[in-house]
């Protein structure tokens, strides 16, 4: 029993002795290497050498562009490589250890921090590099599609690195060289097409929509474009909150908010301007012809205007008469002033004057009973009641045509308004779809360059071998 279990306590013993000297080679080769050595100090063995430290960057997530304050926040992995001379070894000598891992902190590290642009040093002490794989540069920044979380507002379409190098900088300052690293990004344009770019076409689509309304109806048309023009502030106060704080570049749906902003205030001057034009009369202003011809005739026509033809205004001082015979009877400043009196005594004064008639046409008829000097006392009798009838039919008659002549000029502004608030919507229409479609094209071909640098050939990508 003895002899069989001497092997099985033999192989465990064998075990725990083996691990027990790989620790110690890994701690006997670390504390070789850490000995004398000073984190501290350039990894240089003389002083004029330079430490090449090559660079690549990971890029593991886009969190935001953050436009107002102009900071991009991402998740990165920055690789660097370089050699030390003091941590050389012969892997013989600890029983072929090839690999030590130390933590970071108990060797030299360059000092390099990144920044949203680059990292710049002295040439004097230190060589930046772009790191290389398989004899190739690797001039972008690395995505890792396992780790990488595309960002729901922003598409990555260029992402190069260079090593750039200013002359105008001297070799023993910082500066002389550096590593920059680039992200052209684009916006993904959905979510500000539903939630903004929509709903403002929409609205200044109704600010269109209010010349369909009577030309007299200007109240009500300033009441909606007033409206339009509250919600389209409001929106630009939005974006405004968004945008940064700058005067070198405006974007361009702020160009597009400031624009329907222009197109509803000059809806609203033409809603006055029409209105002002409708409500005139011939009492407050007179037409030219020039205006009439315009207005009336040409544009009406050009426009296929259906407008009814209106009759020649007559003179305003001419005075239509009654003839009697050859002569008539001129209208008393008496006579006028009768048609003011109340209704009851001009009642009474037609019924006085029908009377005097009646009974002188009662005595026409019984003419051949009459002497002759009868029957030219009758008709002196008369005289004065027929003569007042002329008058007074006279006057109706004028009263009648002024007041047609009044219509009539009140018609022909009311059409100038139509005329000129058809003129308004067509320009209206015609500016709004012109601006709408030329920013949005703008937009289209505000795109990010096929190439990330203008002139240079080369893609920035790793080769599809």
């Amino acid at each position: 029993m003895h002899g069989g279990q001497g092997p099985l306590l033999l192989l465990p013993l064998l075990a725990v002795c083996l691990g027990v000297q790989g620790r110690n080679q890994e701690e006997r080769l670390l504390a070789d290497l850490m000995q004398n050595y000073d984190p501290n100090l350039r990894p240089a063995e003389r002083d004029s050498d330079v430490v090449n430290v090559s660079l690549k960057l990971t890029l593991t997530n886009l969190i935001s562009l953050n436009e107002r304050e102009e900071a991009l926040t991402t998740n990165v992995w920055i690789e660097m490589q370089w050699c030390d001379y003091r941590l050389r070894w012969d892997p013989r000598d600890y029983e072929g250890l090839w690999v030590l891992r130390v933590p970071s902190t108990m060797v030299w590290r360059p000092d390099i921090v990144l920044e949203n642009k680059s990292q710049t040093y002295s040439t004097n002490e230190i060589d930046l590099q772009l790191s290389q794989e398989d004899g190739q540069t690797i001039e972008w920044i690395f995505i890792d599609p396992e780790a990488f979380t595309e960002n729901g507002e922003w598409a990555i379409q260029h992402r190069p690195a260079k090593m750039l190098l200013d002359p105008a900088a001297p070799a023993q300052e910082a500066g002389h060289q550096k590593v920059v690293f680039y992200l052209l990004i684009q916006r993904k344009p959905l979510f500000y097409v539903i939630n903004i770019i929509a709903p403002c076409v929409l609205i200044s689509s109704v600010a269109i929509l209010i010349y369909f309304l009577p030309a007299k109806a200007g109240g009500q048309k300033c009441t909606v474009a007033i409206n339009v023009l509250l919600a389209q502030t409001v929106f630009l106060f939005l974006v405004a909150k968004k945008v940064p704080e700058t005067s070198q570049a405006v974007p361009l749906i702020s160009k597009y908010l400031t624009f329907l902003l222009v197109v509803t205030i000059l809806i609203v001057v033409n809603a006055v301007v029409v209105l002002n034009v409708s409500l005139r009369s011939p009492h407050t202003h007179s037409m030219a012809r020039g205006v009439r011809k315009v207005f009336l005739r040409l544009l009406p026509q050009l426009l296929r205007m259906h407008i009814r033809a209106l009759a020649p205004a007559a003179v305003q001082d001419t005075q239509p008469r009654l003839q009697n015979g050859s002569s008539g009877w001129s209208i008393t400043t008496g006579e006028e002033a009768a048609l003011c009196l109340p209704r009851s005594e001009l009642l009474f004064q037609q019924w006085r004057r029908q009377g005097l008639v009646a009974a002188a046409l009662e005595k026409l008829e019984k003419g051949p009973e009459l002497e002759p000097n009868q029957f030219c006392g009758s008709l002196k009798q008369a005289a004065p009641a027929i003569q007042a009838c002329v008058e007074a039919c006279n006057l109706i008659a004028r009263a009648r045509h002024q007041q047609s002549h009044f219509d009539n000029g009140n018609e022909e502004w009311f059409l100038v308004g139509r005329v000129l608030d058809r003129v308004c919507f067509l320009a209206m229409l015609s500016l709004f779809v012109c601006g709408t479609a030329g920013i949005f094209l703008m937009a289209h071909y505000n795109r990010v360059p096929a190439l990330p640098f203008p002139g240079d050939p080369r893609p920035y990508l790793p080769s599809p071998d």
